[in-house]
């Protein structure tokens, strides 16, 4: 039997983590990464989109474009605004971390996490593509429409922002393996280590902020958990749902869409435009992030079983 986690997923959660907790301990260490948290994630999907072939993207939507479009709907419109709306009315502290988690795109990483569980990875590439395009317009305009009230922020610097991080990184890796693509297999091989870094001082660079209010009230830490677990279930659910008149790989798919989704780009905006409580709760999502391979391999063992 295969385990639930590689030594690599478990040491990547450690160091999310720790450095999480060095950043809020020791506040003034943090200080001196507090201008790197935006460059360090253009980096982070730089690495992450150098595994991804525009051309199987093309094909694979060429196959399920019509319950991909469909899906997109689901995932980018019409379920943030649902789960903000339910937040809203039973836990509103956490209104908008439900709506940022569910609006952002779905997380580079969803292919891996797909063939662990032997979901169609190449319905969730095509969905990781297009999400990644589509957020920096949708999860801005989502905000702006649905939590005008609560936060008051520019549309148009939310916008730049996660245009800046997004398309410049696309873009780099596009020119770069056209231009010098041994030099991309060279860092491909090199991936985690860097990666491992690029968490680590994404974390410091934020969370030193927050110091002061975490201390004060470390009661959030427990709730930022809970709320990430809850939505990580809920995200499940309906993406199995989505697709429950289609293949078991197609629903499985589902389910990592949307329980797999860009939530360091969400603790590096929150960061940005909104507060603590948001960013730890996108910070605490690391631990259903990868414990969703576990409840996934037992689904598809009961349906195989039941078959």
């Amino acid at each position: 039997m295969k385990l639930p986690f590689r030594i690599n997923d478990m040491l990547l959660v450690f160091v999310v983590l720790s450095s999480m907790i060095v950043g809020i301990v020791y506040p003034d260490f943090g200080a001196y990464f507090q201008a790197m948290p935006m460059y360090c994630l253009m980096a982070l999907f730089f690495l992450s989109y150098l595994s991804i072939e525009l051309d199987a993207v093309r094909n694979s939507l060429q196959r399920y474009h019509r319950k991909i479009l469909t899906f997109i709907l689901l995932k980018s419109i019409l379920l943030p605004i649902l789960l903000f709306y339910i937040f809203y009315f039973l836990a509103p502290a956490y209104a908008l971390s439900a709506l940022l988690l569910t609006g952002v795109s779905t997380g580079v990483v969803a292919p891996f996490i797909s063939n662990l569980v032997r979901g169609n990875s190449s319905l969730v590439l095509v969905v990781v593509v297009i999400t990644s395009f589509l957020t920096p317009i949708s999860l801005p305009i989502l905000i702006e429409l649905v939590a005008a009230k609560q936060v008051e922020i520019s549309l148009f610097g939310m916008i730049r922002m996660l245009a800046l991080v997004i398309f410049v990184p696309i873009l780099a890796v596009e020119v770069l393996r056209r231009l010098t693509p041994n030099l991309l297999k060279h860092l491909m091989k090199k991936h985690f280590p860097i990666s491992l870094v690029l968490f680590a001082v994404i974390n410091l660079g934020v969370f030193w902020r927050y110091s002061s209010f975490f201390k004060k009230e470390p009661h959030t830490i427990v709730m930022a958990s809970v709320v990430a677990i809850v939505l990580c279930a809920i995200y499940c659910i309906i993406g199995i749902f989505f697709f429950r008149n289609s293949s078991l790989e197609n629903q499985l798919a589902g389910a990592v869409m949307l329980g797999n989704m860009n939530n360091v780009l969400v603790i590096v905006f929150s960061s940005e435009f909104f507060g603590p409580v948001e960013t730890m709760v996108a910070a605490m999502y690391i631990i259903p992030f990868f414990s969703l391979v576990i409840p996934l391999r037992y689904y598809r063992h009961l349906k195989t079983k039941t078959a």
